[in-house]
């Protein structure tokens, strides 16, 4: 072999090794990317949701103790730490019980005497009291079912013969048998408690009461329609805000007979201003799609302007483009890809995203001290302490991404961010906006912990009901209303109602009058009992 061929041989063979080392590099990256992958979906299925930052904790490293280094230890104990005093534990529950529960007294006197009479055991002598020990026992009757009798007596006059009797009462569900109280409970349980409807008739069938489950659907189904007007107005509601909440989650619907089932979304829009300390009523609106293209949030807002917080889906970006609405994007998803990747190092301190996670701490602890503030006094914090924060934090990720791989999960978390700096900064301009999007979250919680129980929707139309019920539910937990009483305050007079006042029946409006009537059915139920 010639030595021509020798360099041509030595020359193919580094191609093909630099070569190598780049498809394992590439592999590395792809392996490190699919590890943070998998850990997120582990976290999603069985860990705990909590993204809390916590200290430096003692870590394992290559069979070595990271240990942090003590203070140096003083001989000087001060008065106050010398003494030992004695703190006051809080036992966990109810201290108290509520005063409004109603109560039931059971005495315990002595044992009588043989005459029946209340003597001394001792000598026989009369008894006189001189004091008694009073404690309470916190108690449960399950929820009892009753048959509500609507009697409407025949009058005839005895002249002319004219028969007089009163029209029926309309009835939530047209010619059915359920009550405001029964389609309440039926559809707080699921919707808010999360019990699917066979469930339902399990325990209903404990109480000697058969309903079958397609019942209860249909008066989910009959209910939801009847309330729609109701959902509407709580939108309208909504879109009177200048600055709102959006979100989606993803929701299993099945497809009916032959068809296979789909992924549905339910979008959820929330406009809450106490935060800044605005004095609208806080309010929830859900809307379902089919599907989670972009046309939907457009014909949503299509008629609405001004602020939206959100995440940085891409089916937004036709909103921004005429500018009638302005994006503000949300901290806490920039935060959380760095978590993971800070979750999949196993929470080692002085890593790449531990000092990440460390910058973006600082903005939210900025944020916790001026919630509930005024807008301009919110914008003239930020001015002066959380604007140093973020310009030193957009230096921070710039140096990293020009440091780490193009391709590593570090540099995917901070290329997102820097990508959308933009309308992550809008917050420090504007004390209306949020530095983040949990508003819409909260709301979409109902959402997830639901579908784990009932899986999925029945039907598009299903889906439809839920977003419904969802709005009247959500808004009602917002405004501090218990959603039975309201719901059952709601359906037994929104039939009769007129549809041009129906704004009369939003849960702010009506809180004071359910207060009222609330106290008299409980009067009504005591005098049956």
């Amino acid at each position: 072999m010639t030595s021509e061929d020798l360099v041509a041989n030595n020359a193919a063979l580094s191609g093909e090794v630099q070569r190598a080392q780049e498809s394992l590099k590439i592999a590395l990256l792809t392996i490190d990317k699919l590890k943070v992958e998998l850990a997120y979906l582990r976290r999603m299925k069985y860990g705990r949701s909590s993204e809390q930052l916590e200290h430096a904790q003692l870590e394992l490293v290559g069979g070595m103790v990271v240990v942090p280094t003590p203070d140096p230890v003083s001989n000087v104990i001060s008065i106050k730490a010398g003494r030992k005093t004695r703190q006051a534990k809080m036992r966990p529950g109810l201290r108290e019980l509520p005063e409004h529960l109603p109560r039931r007294t059971v005495v315990h006197a002595p044992l009588s005497g043989s005459d029946g009479g209340c003597d001394c055991q001792a000598c026989g002598r009369a008894l006189r009291e001189i004091g008694q020990d009073v404690s309470e026992v916190l108690d449960y009757e399950p929820g009892s079912f009753h048959v509500v009798r609507h009697v409407r007596p025949r009058l005839a006059c005895t002249d002319c013969k004219t028969i007089t009797q009163t029209a029926a009462p309309s009835r939530p569900v047209e010619r059915g048998m359920a009550g405001a109280g029964l389609l309440a409970h039926v559809l707080v349980s699921k919707y808010a408690d999360h019990l699917p409807l066979y469930r339902q008739c399990q325990i209903y069938a404990r109480e000697g009461v058969m309903l079958e489950r397609s019942t209860l659907a249909d008066w989910v189904g009959q209910a939801a329609r009847l309330l729609s007007p109701l959902a509407q107005a709580i939108g309208r509601h909504v879109l009177r805000g200048d600055k709102i909440h959006g979100d989606d989650t993803p929701i299993r619907v099945l497809g009916g007979k032959g068809s296979k089932a789909k992924t549905g979304r339910l979008w959820v829009y929330v406009r809450d201003d106490r935060p800044s300390a605005g004095t609208a009523p806080p309010a929830v609106w859900f809307q379902y799609s089919p599907n989670r293209k972009g046309e939907h949030p457009a014909r949503h807002l299509k008629d609405w302007q001004g602020i939206l917080q959100a995440d940085a889906f891409a089916g937004y970006n036709q909103l921004y483009e005429d500018g009638r609405i302005v994006e503000a994007a949300c901290w806490s998803h920039s935060r959380r890809k760095l978590w993971d990747i800070h979750e999949r190092q196993h929470k080692l301190p002085g890593t790449l995203a531990h000092q990440g996670l460390e910058r973006i701490a600082k903005i939210f602890k900025i944020e916790a001290e001026i919630r509930g503030k005024p807008a301009l006094r919110r914008r003239r914090v930020r001015q002066v302490q959380t604007r140093p924060v973020l310009v030193e934090l957009k230096t921070w990720m710039s140096e990293t991404l020009a440091q780490v791989s193009a391709k590593s999960p570090m540099a995917l978390a901070v290329g997102y961010s820097l990508s959308n700096w933009s309308a992550l900064v809008r917050f420090a301009g504007d004390g209306r906006i949020e530095a983040e999007n949990n508003a819409a979250e909260r709301a979409l919680r109902s959402v997830a912990i639901g579908r784990k129980n009932f899986l999925h929707l029945g039907s598009d139309a299903g889906g439809n009901s839920a977003a419904v019920i969802y709005t009247l539910i959500g808004t009602a937990k917002l405004n501090g209303i218990n959603p039975q009483h309201y719901l059952r305050y709601v359906l037994e007079r929104i039939a009769d109602h007129k549809a041009n006042r129906i704004d009369d029946l939003l849960p702010w409006v009506v809180a004071d009058q359910m207060g009222q009537a609330q106290a008299a059915q409980s009067r009504e139920l005591a005098q049956a009992a």
